[in-house]
This record gives structure tokens, C-alpha cells and sequence, in this order.
């Protein structure tokens, strides 16, 4: 049966414990501040004005994030590839949503809330330590936070030697798009590409 109303998932689904309800904040706390501190990576969800989705990778040292108050957080842009896929959607809804993780936790930090694009100087100036200036920052004004626990890791054993997967079961990124783009020139070789990407950090 094709489930179509939030009273046919409740049919299937318990009702959420007190706990899960409680744990949801509307502004950071000192335990969001400090995972936020040792957070090296998250992923960055956004959608557009006809619902079209986005999920993309963010990273940098731990804290890259900057915590201005407890209701807002600024993310540098660092280099991608230019598609703008995250930043068009922030353009075009305001809307952000963010899964934090930290190396070795199972738990992850979820927050959700309104963004806008900005070049503002002051703001870019405030992250001039990093190799590469952003030519942007999203401003996060947050409206949810809440710790998610780690079943979803405690499944996956994602952190575990045992879990690590050898590259070679798979043909590189560069020989995969190679093929899907139907290109016909010289294919650059991994080592090439890696050396390329570390350039552009």
C-alpha cells in the first residue's frame, strides 16, 4: 500500500518518544558549540523553488564552521567545481539543512534553518587564514539543532578498520567520468588528478 498521509505512517510507525521530541533546540547550546568545534565535515542539503534536492560534501579543519551566536553560523564556500547547485538552491529558497560529523562518534548534529549568500567583505575577512579565501560565505540563521543518535553508524560500522572498503574494488573517479562523458582525449591519470585537486584546496 502507498503510504500518503502522515496518519497511514503513524499506522506503521510508533509514536517518537518524549526523549526525541525534547532533544530538538532552537538555538545552539554548548555541547552543539562544541561538537561544532571538532567537526571537520558535513553535509550540506538544500532544495529549490520547485523542489528539486541537493545533498553535497563540505570540509575543512575541524571548525571550519564559524559560530557567531547561538542562532548563527557562517560557512565558508571553499573551491568546487562551479556547478553552484547549493548556493543557486540557497539563492532561490533560503532554506539549509545540515548533518555534522566528527571522526570516531556515531552520533552526528543536525541543524536545520534559513541561509543567504553573501561576499560582504568583513565576512570573508573573517575567514583570511585559510589557504584559499572563499569568495563567498553562507550565513546560517539556525532554527532547529539537535543531536541524531548513531544507529545509523552503529549499523554501518563506518568508522571501523573492518569497514574500509580497497579502492580497487571500483575504477577510479576519473576513469568513471571518463566514460559516462564520452570522452575521446587523454584521460588524466589518478595521480594526475589528485595533484590537480590538492592545487585547487
Amino acid at each position: 500500500m502507498k503510504i500518503e498521509s502522515f496518519e497511514q505512517l503513524r499506522q506503521v510507525y510508533p509514536a517518537a518518544k518524549e526523549r526525541a521530541i525534547k532533544k530538538q533546540l532552537a538555538s545552539l547550546d554548548e555541547y552543539a558549540r562544541q561538537y561544532l568545534s571538532l567537526s571537520p565535515f558535513f553535509v550540506l542539503a538544500t532544495t529549490n523553488a520547485v523542489y528539486q534536492t541537493d545533498a553535497s560534501p563540505r570540509g575543512g579543519v575541524p571548525g571550519f564552521v564559524q559560530v557567531i551566536d547561538s542562532q548563527t553560523l557562517l560557512i565558508p564556500d571553499s573551491s568546487g567545481n562551479n556547478r553552484l547547485d547549493s548556493l543557486q538552491n540557497i539563492v532561490e529558497t533560503g532554506r539549509i539543512a545540515m548533518l555534522f560529523m566528527i571522526p570516531g562518534f556515531d552520533e552526528t548534529l543536525r541543524i536545520n534553518g534559513r541561509a543567504l549568500i553573501s561576499n560582504d567583505d568583513a565576512l570573508l575577512a573573517r575567514f583570511s587564514g585559510l589557504e584559499r579565501a572563499p569568495r563567498a560565505v553562507i550565513q546560517v540563521q539556525i532554527e532547529d539543532v539537535y543531536l541524531h543518535c548513531p544507529k545509523a553508524f552503529m549499523r554501518s560500522q563506518l568508522w571501523t578498520a573492518e569497514a574500509l572498503a580497497n579502492r580497487s574494488v571500483m575504477p577510479t573517479m576519473n576513469e568513471m567520468i571518463y566514460k559516462q562523458t564520452n570522452s575521446t582525449g587523454p584521460m588524466e591519470t589518478q595521480e594526475q588528478m589528485l595533484a590537480r585537486y590538492q592545487a585547487e584546496l
